[in-house]
């Protein structure tokens, strides 16, 4: 008893406001010494008479509406957006059927949505992809079912985009694990080739190979034989991501223990069983992280299909510009699509991350 009665009479000692909480924090992180105490204050100096600016025009000034004067505005005139937004995002597709496109994308996008869960991973999921890529390829060209025909030269804006960086990127992914086991054959023939492969695209920019494919390439065809630009387009930008992505799982390959590869004996495996069970899971898993790198660097350089004519996001955005009234408000055009491509990046880096910890197994 006397002990609780002693207890109860001590004060209670709070600890220092100033180490605690938020201004603890500060404290510790950020003036805990007079060169951490000039670095914030010049930091928080430079975002004061940068952000703070930069949202002034942005937001507070900025013109939003289509029929607005953007020469009379003090800021950002985010008019060329509202008005010509059909056009940068579609290109010459008819404008009185946009509902196709718009459908088609939404479509995508919520497979990919879906996808990003390894639960739906199963063959249900493989039939939905391989349905809606047909309902997403009728919708876009029509021809059937009542659809005005769209040929694929009027496709432009972000549908070129997807179409080159969606099925380029899964197209160049299987190629580039078959290149990557090739090189790792002990047959001389497809070992030479495959290294000359990939050693000669990787030795080339991919600028070089879109010029061969709009300009070289169709000198070889026959005459009257002609392959659609986007299509010869399309296959550049696969057989260029090919080669890197071969190179990155060539090197999960090696990282494996030899002891994988004699345990797959010791119990009877052939080469394909021992590759497509035991090897290539453990060696894509390792690569996760460059081979994301790699996707997203091609899913960039998509945009290098302007330089022969195609009218990708990039192009369609150009063509707006180059109108008078439009001219001088080319940072808004490109803060947009800068946009376009960031939220697609992320969406591929934050994916690659979480299939990354799912598939972690602390070994």
């Amino acid at each position: 008893m006397e002990i609780h009665s002693d207890m109860e009479s001590k004060p209670v000692v709070k600890p220092p406001i100033a180490s605690v909480g938020a201004l603890g924090w500060v404290r510790a992180n950020l003036l805990s010494s007079p060169l951490n105490t000039i670095l914030t204050l010049g930091i928080l100096s430079l975002l004061w008479f940068s952000v703070i600016p930069f949202l002034n025009w942005a937001l507070i000034d900025a013109s939003w509406s289509p029929d607005a004067n953007c020469r009379e505005a003090n800021g950002a005139c985010w008019s060329i957006i509202t008005t010509n937004y059909k056009m940068i995002l579609f290109g010459f597709y008819p404008q009185d059927i946009l509902w196709r496109p718009i459908t088609a994308i939404t479509i995508l996008v919520t497979l990919l949505i879906i996808s990003r869960n390894r639960n739906y991973w199963n063959a249900y999921l493989g039939y939905a992809w391989l349905i809606s890529l047909v309902v997403m390829g009728v919708l876009l060209h029509g021809g059937i079912l009542g659809l005005k025909t769209v040929e694929i030269g009027e496709w432009g804006g972000l549908i070129l985009t997807l179409l080159l960086s969606v099925f380029g990127l899964t197209a160049a992914y299987p190629l580039g694990v078959i290149l990557a086991l090739c090189r790792q054959s002990n047959m001389p023939v497809i070992k030479t080739f495959s290294v000359f492969y990939i050693e000669l695209i990787r030795g080339v920019p991919l600028i070089s190979l879109l010029f061969m494919s709009s300009v070289v390439f169709p000198l070889f065809l026959p005459e009257g034989v002609s392959i659609n630009g986007i299509l010869r387009a399309q296959i550049a930008i696969i057989l260029f991501t090919a080669a890197y992505i071969a190179e990155v799982v060539r090197g999960g390959l090696q990282g494996m223990n030899k002891g994988q590869f004699e345990a797959a004996d010791s119990i009877g495996l052939n080469y394909t069983q021992t590759m497509r069970l035991i090897i290539l899971p453990q060696a894509l898993k390792i690569v996760i992280p460059p081979s994301v790198s790699i996707l997203i660097s091609a899913f960039k350089d998509t945009s290098l299909v302007v330089i022969i004519g195609l009218y990708d996001l990039l192009k369609t955005t150009q063509s707006t510009l180059s109108d008078p009234k439009w001219m001088g408000f080319s940072a808004e055009a490109y803060i947009f699509i800068a946009l376009i491509y960031f939220i697609c990046c992320f969406f591929m880096s934050t994916y690659s991350r979480k299939l990354e910890k799912e598939l972690d197994t602390g070994l």
